[in-house]
């Protein structure tokens, strides 16, 4: 191992921890190691004030500080999100919880060590010196990751992959990673195949079938699977990507056993329990959902693996169970989120419904027609995405229900239906929110019709050789409905006969126009907010990006736009 691996001399390190007793071991031991200079914090807020100014090479905090509001988890989410821990720093959370949903946690913030008290200095320092070492062997691919860089990441990840140097395997699961993030499935499919040939391991298959179903090659990513799973059939992320694939084939039935599979092999996981209440939900079983969404909630509620999403399921199902307080503690526990992330319009989105919830349980009729008509009108705009589509049917279709039907929410439900019901997946997902009201639910479905003969009527002029009224067709419609796969399909059209197109550039710029207007493109149906993909690894750039759409159209971001990443535990 090389000298600057084990010399510890010249480094500088920060320990926090609420214990006196606990801080002065740890102190003790890298002292012992050779550490230079040693850095102490008592509270977690106190730490945050000296990364502000200060670099360390290592970072040793305890997760739990009873009398403090801030954990170790919220400091390292928060030194992330402020770009204050430098890929160069070692962060190594110590802590005496060995829960599941802790370690989960720990994998997902790219920690470079997660001990457990008691330890022994020995264990400590050969994690200090790992750590450093892949640091070190690894430093122009992850600077190039902080950087945003990913192109040149990815390249710097194929070329070590390819001489097999230092921690080639590592590098490729980064590398296919950021080929996944790049929008380049095929590349990261021929990149984990690579792997498998080269070494057999599970997460290099795995990755295969993300690959397959992000390239939208669903059949063989299942085919993938159920190989993968008759060689390992405890292998829960498998599970994880399955209930995907199945669910995006709309296969509800299936994605449900799928996910109820999953959670049974691994019960104290938070986002496993949390797919299996969604998946019990939209299959049409409120009773049983009600008890899942309760457990998540309970179990996960503080938990960064939660979805806020959960909430506003166990929320309607507390209306149909006539739970009054129920109902209100979903609003009460929004309000406790909110408190802790006041700047985030996902959640006073999400509140919103909630709060409409609990007015038609009030028999407010009245207020609620009122809120209800004023969410209607962000149904056209680029951030009403397709969240936010199928809590109104569902809110919609529960005021109906419960009160007077409203002529204009027809209008509203066919004007969702002809922006987002442009598949199978999604129309069934839409249609599952409009259940209190069946006829909400036949108007999606027949909006998927209209959307499927648009693009049909396109496909026909474009293989009789008029490319240019396929496109212009679909434009017009894309303009009408704002919807992503009408638009995608002419961009598409666009790209492959652009030779054969005399007004080409003037419809690429119409194209431009219609994807800024629609917002993000949305093509496959998904639960909640995904927290992490299953099988991946997250590394956290900490920067702030715009979405495509509102780039195009030289925007801000919105509020709530989150911190991109590419998953790798310990970057």
């Amino acid at each position: 191992m090389a000298a600057i691996d084990t010399d510890f001399s010249s480094c500088t390190a920060l320990v926090v921890d609420g214990n006196p007793t606990s801080r002065s071991i740890l102190v003790s031991q890298l002292r012992d190691f050779g550490v230079a200079s040693v850095a102490q914090a008592a509270r977690a807020v106190d730490a945050r004030r000296q990364l502000e100014f200060r670099t360390f090479d290592f970072v040793l905090c305890e997760q739990h500080f009873p009398t403090d509001a801030m954990s170790g988890q919220d400091l390292l989410d928060d030194l992330r999100r402020n770009q204050l821990l430098p890929f160069s720093t070692v962060f190594i959370m110590i802590t005496s919880e060995a829960t599941y949903t802790k370690v989960a946690e720990a994998a997902e913030s790219a920690l470079d060590g997660y001990m457990l008290k008691p330890h022994k200095a020995t264990q400590l320092g050969d994690r200090l010196v790992a750590a450093r070492l892949r640091k070190v062997s690894l430093q122009a691919i992850f600077t190039a990751i902080e950087e945003e860089r990913f192109e040149e990441a990815a390249r710097l990840c194929l070329e070590r992959f390819e001489t097999r140097g230092p921690f080639w395997l590592y590098a490729a699961r980064v590398g296919a990673e950021l080929l996944l993030r790049l929008a380049r499935p095929l590349e990261a499919q021929t990149l984990y195949k690579a792997v498998v040939t080269a070494k057999t391991l599970p997460w290099a298959k795995l990755g295969v079938a993300r690959a397959q179903l992000d390239a939208g090659q669903i059949n063989q990513a299942t085919t993938t699977l159920e190989k993968l799973l008759g060689e390992d059939a405890n292998y829960a992320d498998a599970y994880d990507v399955m209930g995907r694939a199945q669910f995006e084939l709309g296969r509800f039935d299936k994605a449900l056993e799928t996910y109820k599979m999953a959670a049974t092999l691994t019960p104290s996981s938070i986002s496993r329990l949390q797919n299996l209440a969604m998946m019990t939900y939209y299959s049409g079983d409120l009773e049983e959902a009600e008890k899942l969404l309760d457990r998540t909630t309970r179990l996960g509620l503080e938990s960064k693996m939660f979805d806020a999403q959960t909430l506003v399921m166990l929320a309607f199902t507390r209306l149909v169970s006539v739970d009054r307080k129920g109902l209100q503690r979903c609003y009460d526990d929004f309000l406790r989120l909110i408190d802790k992330d006041e700047n985030n319009q996902r959640l006073h989105r999400l509140a919103a419904v909630v709060e409409a919830l609990n007015l038609i349980q009030q028999h407010q009729f009245a207020k609620s027609v009122d809120t209800v008509r004023e969410m209607t009108q962000a149904v056209r705009e680029p951030q009403f995405d397709f969240e936010s589509a199928g809590n109104l049917v569902a809110l919609m279709s529960q005021l109906t229900a419960k009160a007077i039907q409203l002529n204009e929410l027809e209008e509203t439900i066919d004007v969702i239906g002809r922006r987002f019901c442009s598949n199978r997946s999604l129309t069934e997902l839409l249609a599952a929110n409009a259940s209190a009201h069946p006829p909400y639910a036949d108007r999606l479905r027949l909006a998927q019709t209209q959307v499927l003969e648009f693009a049909e009527t396109a496909m026909a002029l474009s293989l009789g050789g008029d490319p240019t009224n396929a496109v212009k067709n679909l434009i017009l419609h894309g303009r009408d409905t704002l919807n992503s796969r009408l638009i995608d399909n002419a961009y598409q059209l666009l790209n492959k006969h652009s030779a054969k197109i005399k007004t080409a550039q003037e419809l690429q710029e119409q194209v431009q126009l219609l994807k800024t207007r629609c917002g993000p493109i949305v093509n496959r149906a998904s639960m909640g907010e995904q927290k992490r993909q299953a099988g991946g690894l997250v590394l956290r750039t900490g920067k702030r990006v715009a979405p495509e759409y509102m780039k195009s159209a030289a925007a801000p971001a919105p509020a709530d736009v989150s911190a991109p990443e590419v998953v790798v535990p310990g970057g």
